[in-house]
């Protein structure tokens, strides 16, 4: 299979197509990769480190509020277009795949008009636009959410789950030692995606001392450019800040009760593990999505829900000391969420582009 795949902007889109991308090579390993993504976002750091051959385009997403802003990326857009046009008959692909953000868009369209086999992935409950817009030319659609299949033409849409709960469901737990954890403690994980939030690492430099003692351990996540913060900072023994973990889902899998946003993939990976959740969704993401997604799971008392703009001094450390050691919380949440679990969302999407390809 000869393929060319698009995501951008944030891992919440890069990972689901590395899922993707690891289900071909798993099921047909002399499968040949092109990804197509930005020139300045994550992307571009991320996949060549995994051997994936990269073409930048450039590409920004329109802003609502600046509208000769916009002038420039319909000219970006068009000439991105034309870019991806050559770069398709180049390569000669059998299908073209798209899993969110604004650079998808020329690459997608591009390889509609040259009569190439396309699927889009949309991992968030409420759509982005580049997806809504793709969605009028491609052959196939992947939903992560059951309640997104509306905003679709429901002939071409499947449910298929998010393919980073696959992944995760494959990784081996951590040893909690060698983060210089306790086995004999139950740990609380706090993770705000993978770029980290200002905003709560400010909450939580003012009242890391309240964990102070707990009988639990905290892991927390600051990100990479808010490390330097906590590094000059004396810290309760109980806590351990690190910027960044690889392949999260094995420190995951050691988590007693997590504290996230709700971005499609972490919620993909905490439904998967079946980990009792405390989400606080991103308040400064398009649609405010998140606080979408996580609606399915509040509604079904599958996770609690602390809204940024509701964090006071006390109620994070309080909503996560009335959990942890509250047995039969901790196994409601766990029932609850198993319901919402797809085990083989990747070989959802694999088994729809071989029936495209085949279709041919």
């Amino acid at each position: 299979m000869k393929v060319i795949i698009s995501a951008g902007g944030t891992g919440g889109h890069i990972y689901p197509a590395l899922a993707i991308i690891n289900k071909i090579k798993e099921r047909e390993p002399s499968s040949e990769f092109l990804y197509i993504g930005t020139h300045n976002r994550m992307e571009k750091e991320i996949i060549p480190k995994y051997g994936i051959p990269y073409q930048a385009i450039e590409m920004y997403g329109f802003n609502r509020k600046q509208f000769f802003s916009n002038l420039k990326t319909l000219k970006c857009l068009f000439k991105a277009y034309l870019k991806c046009k050559k770069i398709i008959k180049q390569f000669k692909p059998d299908i073209v795949i798209g899993v969110g953000g604004y650079v998808t868009t020329p690459v997608v369209y591009a390889a509609s008009k040259l009569g190439i086999k396309t699927f889009i992935h949309e991992q968030n409950s409420v759509p982005g636009t580049a997806n809504i817009i793709l969605s009028k030319y491609v052959d196939a659609i992947g939903v992560s959410f059951k309640s997104s299949i509306k905003y679709f033409p429901e002939y071409k849409t499947s449910f298929t789950g998010n393919p980073c709960s696959e992944e995760a469901l494959k990784q081996i737990a951590i040893s909690k030692r060698s983060l210089g954890l306790s086995d004999n403690k139950k740990l609380v994980l706090i993770v705000m995606g993978s770029l980290g939030s200002s905003r709560i690492n400010d909450y939580f430099i003012k009242n890391i001392h309240k964990f102070d003692k707990k009988r639990y351990e905290v892991l927390f996540i600051s990100g990479k450019d808010n490390y330097d913060m906590f590094n000059k900072m004396k810290l309760p023994d109980n806590v351990l800040v690190v910027p960044y973990l690889d392949q999260l889902p094995r420190t995951m899998k050691q988590t007693d009760l997590i504290v996230s946003r709700a971005g499609a993939s972490a919620l993909s990976e905490i439904i998967s593990l079946e980990i009792p959740a405390i989400l606080i969704p991103s308040p400064y993401v398009a649609n405010n999505h998140q606080y979408k997604n996580a609606l399915d799971l509040i509604e079904n008392n599958a996770a609690i829900l602390l809204e940024e703009k509701d964090l006071t001094d006390d109620n994070l450390v309080k909503t996560i000391d009335s959990v942890i050691f509250n047995e039969n919380r901790l196994k409601e949440l766990k029932e609850n969420i198993r319901p919402f679990k797809v085990t083989d969302s990747s070989m959802r999407i694999y088994k729809i582009l071989k029936e495209l390809i085949d279709r041919k």
